[in-house]
């Protein structure tokens, strides 16, 4: 049902769930032995935020899915949502990166 809505708004708001999801996943699967705290602290602390930009970075490709699954629907205005927190983020996580 929610896929095959065509707005803007919704791919704001799928665009800004699918990155934290996919920051979600990378903990699980990177750092399960551990709690949310323990994670996100070192991720925090560590020098050069190397593990921060990389779980960052691997949770955008939620939303690149995402982005691709509503461009092949033919759901323009709700890829175009997505595509706009896509930048958000990776212009973040540039900044991140780059000065960090």
């Amino acid at each position: 049902m929610i896929f095959k809505k065509d707005n803007f708004w919704l791919g704001l708001i799928l665009g800004m769930l699918a990155p934290v999801l996919g920051l979600i996943l990378f903990k699980v699967y990177k750092f399960g032995v551990f709690t949310f705290k323990e994670t996100f602290q070192f991720m925090f602390l560590e020098p050069g935020f190397k593990t921060l930009s990389v779980g960052l970075s691997l949770s955008l490709l939620l939303n690149a899915a995402l982005f691709t699954f509503y461009i092949n629907a033919a759901k323009d205005k709700t890829a175009k949502g997505i595509f706009v927190t896509t930048l958000v983020y990776g212009s973040f996580i540039l900044l991140v990166k780059t000065f960090y």
